[in-house]
C-alpha cells in the first residue's frame, strides 16, 4: 500500500481491511508459531485464499511449512480457496528462488487448489503488483462476492 513498516512476528492475530479496486478485503494475519497453529481452524470459515509468505533464506522450516500447508488445504472450509506463495526476501544473497521453494513445498501436487508462487521482496515492493494481479484475476474468475477473507 505504498507504505514500509518495521513488522516483528505475530504473536496471536491481527486484522487489516483493505480496498482494492472496489474489492474489499479483510486480511488476517496469523501468528505461525506451533502454539497457534491449533487456532487458525477457526478463521477458515469465508475465506477465499490463503496468502503464504515465505522467508526465502530459511531452508531449515520449509518442510514443516509443506505440512501445515497441507494440513491447511485439507480443511473442509478451504476446500475453495486459492493459494499464494510469496517467496520474500529475494533481495538476500543465498535466497532460495521461487521454483526452489516451490519444489520443497511439492506445490505442484497441490491439485484440488489454483496456487501461485511470487519471488518477491518487501522493503522495495518487487514482486507485489504482480501477486495483487493474481488475487484479482482468481477472484474475477470464481467469485462475484464483493466481501473477501485473506
Amino acid at each position: 500500500m505504498n507504505e514500509v513498516v518495521t513488522t516483528s512476528p505475530t504473536i496471536g492475530s491481527n486484522v487489516e481491511e483493505v480496498i482494492l479496486k472496489n474489492i474489499h478485503f479483510i486480511m488476517w494475519d496469523l501468528g505461525g508459531q506451533q502454539s497457534l497453529r491449533a487456532a487458525w481452524t477457526t478463521y477458515y470459515t469465508n475465506t477465499e485464499f490463503v496468502i503464504l509468505v515465505i522467508d526465502s533464506t530459511d531452508r531449515e522450516r520449509l518442510s514443516v511449512t509443506r505440512e501445515e500447508l497441507n494440513r491447511m488445504l485439507g480443511h473442509e472450509d478451504l476446500a475453495k480457496a486459492g493459494v499464494l506463495v510469496f517467496a520474500n526476501k529475494q533481495d538476500v544473497k543465498g535466497a532460495m528462488t521461487a521454483a526452489e521453494i516451490s519444489k520443497e513445498l511439492d506445490l505442484t501436487s497441490i491439485k484440488k487448489h489454483q496456487w501461485h508462487i511470487q519471488a518477491c521482496c518487501a522493503l522495495s515492493g518487487e514482486g507485489y503488483v504482480e501477486c495483487l494481479g493474481y488475487i484479482l484475476f482468481f477472484f474475477h474468475a470464481n467469485q462475484s462476492s464483493a466481501n473477501r477473507h485473506l
